[in-house]
């Protein structure tokens, strides 16, 4: 089963590269151009077509719809062309309506942010928006984070879904926020997609494997034109797409299962807590803003010039080197995270303070290369 959801990479991405290319053609040609944004946002506007969003989102929810069906409608074809389905035969059909509802879910997600790379729909009504569409997956699609904080509460699952909530918006929003840089949304999400998959795949989760497979090989072939300098940019058709994806994921993953220790899942609890390993950069980069905005008197939902990769360049990097970073520390906390349920507990505190120690790394070097720069500032 691993080699028919690893090959699902290079296809997507050959679509992705082809439909890209297409992209970047229409969008000139339609004016479908970078564009001022919400009232507020500050941001250096480019001659540079922002639907590349559509060679993500596209081949997700095309192949979503193309997977459930031939689960309903194609069964035996498939099992000619992967007998080992037959043995999760009841598990995908009890997850088909998960699917549809999923790809249904993308495809508003994907049309709030087209319409919004267009006229600027204001961050309060995407952010209403995505708690609706994230609500109603996890109450009516078994889309659910820490259902084991549910029935010591005995107030039903309420809880959980309050936390799956706050979780698919959060990371919907850290992926939307890192989209501020040539490569960087999509390289970031890349990596951790990777690691994510590899978790998936351990867990025999082939479902979720083979959805990251397309978005990993989707977003490969869309950074082709993407890396710096960029011929296309994502747009919120785009990045709000892939943080949602990722989300959901995450939500549907088993990281940690008590009936099934010594399997795949691996033993420890502390496996639930890979997901934020392996997203730690993101994760950091929408803390650290939100909470700059906030001592300068900002709402954090209104974008600027002040994400850690532009704190970076100002701080000496060039832009290509600040993307390079960022991607090279989300590999190292993916790394770290992503086999942290298979580890003994000491291990696995070790792990995790790898991956504290990083980020504070992170902070100390900006805040000592900060005084640094206003030394020489004073000097000079």
């Amino acid at each position: 089963m691993v080699w028919p959801v690893v090959l699902l990479v290079p296809v997507a991405f050959f679509v992705s590269v082809i439909l890209t290319a297409l992209l970047i053609r229409i969008g000139r040609g339609v004016g479908a151009l970078d564009s001022a944004g919400s009232t507020g946002h500050d941001k250096a506007i480019r001659d540079v077509p922002n639907i590349g969003g559509v060679a993500i989102a596209w081949p997700l929810i095309g192949a979503l719809l193309a997977g459930a069906a031939l689960v309903w409608f194609a069964w035996d074809f498939l099992l000619s062309i992967v007998p080992e389905l037959e043995t999760y035969q009841s598990r995908l059909d009890q997850t088909m309506p998960t699917v549809i509802a999923f790809a249904i879910s993308l495809l508003l997600i994907h049309i709030i942010g087209v319409l919004d790379d267009r006229r600027g729909l204001g961050p309060w009504f995407k952010l209403i928006i995505q708690v609706v569409v994230a609500a109603c997956l996890s109450a009516w699609f078994d889309v659910r984070l820490l259902r084991i904080v549910d029935e010591p509460l005995g107030v039903g699952p309420v809880p959980s879904i309050i936390i799956t909530v706050i979780w698919i918006v959060l990371i919907t929003n850290a992926i939307n926020f890192m989209d501020n840089m040539d490569g960087l949304a999509g390289g970031v999400a890349a990596i951790a997609s990777i690691f994510l998959m590899a978790a998936a795949l351990l867990n025999d989760q082939w479902f979720i494997a083979a959805t990251l497979a397309v978005l990993i090989g989707s977003l490969l072939g869309f950074l082709v034109f993407n890396v710096a300098p960029a011929k296309i940019f994502l747009g919120d058709g785009g990045s709000l797409v892939i943080g949602f994806t990722l989300a959901v994921l995450v939500a549907r993953t088993t990281f940690y299962n008590p009936a099934e220790q010594g399997t795949g899942l691996g033993s420890g609890w502390y496996g639930i807590f890979m997901p934020l390993a392996i997203l730690a950069v993101p994760l950091y980069d929408m803390v650290t803003v939100s909470l700059l905005r906030l001592r300068q008197g900002r709402s954090p939902l209104v974008g600027d010039q002040q994400h850690y990769s532009h704190r970076l360049v100002a701080r000496g990097l060039s832009p290509r080197g600040a993307v390079a970073v960022i991607w090279c520390i989300a590999a190292v906390t993916g790394i770290a995270g992503v086999s942290l349920a298979h580890l003994a507990p000491w291990q696995a505190v070790l792990v995790g303070v790898q991956v504290l120690l990083v980020l504070l790394m992170l902070g100390v070097l900006e805040h000592a290369s900060r005084r640094v720069t206003r030394g020489e500032g004073h000097d000079g």
